[in-house]
């Protein structure tokens, strides 16, 4: 995918969805247990309408189209609901790009959400998206008015400087993600904010909690931490998120 920064990150979703579905199939990369939430079953699909500095799947989000395979909804569910049986996981995600790009993913995820919640009646599934989508069209963010889902969205910076620097996309699209949270709020979806917050200093975030508060939204901010790998780093100094020292 060729682009130069910063971009508009809701045309570089419509390409990403084109490169990454195929007749209702998506790209995924692996299937695996993770530790998070205590444990959880993860699919790790390809294809982001950002470019986050500190993502640890930048490259196969950078050029989706050349990883992974494509798995039907059938599929992705078996795969999850083999890993999670082998571990007594409750706990279901997609995690390592954006699950919801457009109409057509979104359609892939809720299919694979009811293939795995009408197989598992206890189980449980963590939507983890950067909410892009969920800001810019509303229809979409209703169609997650599901039992049993959490939303996470991941806020990509502090104000508008810093999300560009982080996520390469334009500035005045900071808005989007608390956008959707104010919508899956209406709605009745239960979801909250994440900040990656080893970038950021107790005033900066503290700024940010405001904001939440003063945009009517009540859910707490979760604080991530930097999986500091070496290409992480390089890439972000790069954007300039870190010294050279």
């Amino acid at each position: 995918m060729g682009l130069s920064f910063p971009f508009d990150p809701l045309q570089r979703s419509e390409e990403a969805e084109g490169l990454v579905m195929k007749g209702g199939k998506r790209l995924y990369h692996k299937f695996r247990a993770a530790p998070y939430y205590g444990g959880i079953a993860t699919a790790d699909a390809v294809g982001c309408s950002f470019l986050c500095a500190y993502c640890w799947s930048y490259g196969r989000n950078e050029n989706p189209a050349r990883f992974g395979r494509l798995y039907s909804p059938e599929q992705v569910a078996d795969n999850l609901l083999r890993v999670a049986r082998r571990r007594s996981f409750q706990l279901f995600r997609v995690t390592g790009s954006e699950p919801i790009l457009g109409e057509v993913s979104l359609r892939h995820l809720l299919k694979v959400i009811e293939i795995i919640q009408s197989e598992e009646p206890r189980a449980k599934f963590i939507l983890e998206t950067n909410g892009l989508m969920l800001g810019h069209r509303e229809d979409l963010a209703a169609q997650l008015r599901l039992d049993r889902l959490l939303v996470r969205i991941a806020i990509k910076g502090v104000d508008p400087v810093s999300f560009e620097k982080i996520t390469g996309a334009r500035a005045e699209f900071f808005g989007l993600p608390l956008k959707a949270l104010q919508n899956l709020h209406r709605l009745g979806v239960r979801a909250w904010p994440a900040l990656m917050g080893d970038l950021f200093n107790e005033t900066e975030i503290a700024a940010l909690r405001r904001m939440l508060r003063e945009s009517g939204i009540p859910a707490d901010l979760e604080l991530e931490s930097l999986e500091a790998y070496p290409f992480v780093l390089e890439n972000m100094r790069r954007r300039g998120l870190l010294t050279n020292s």
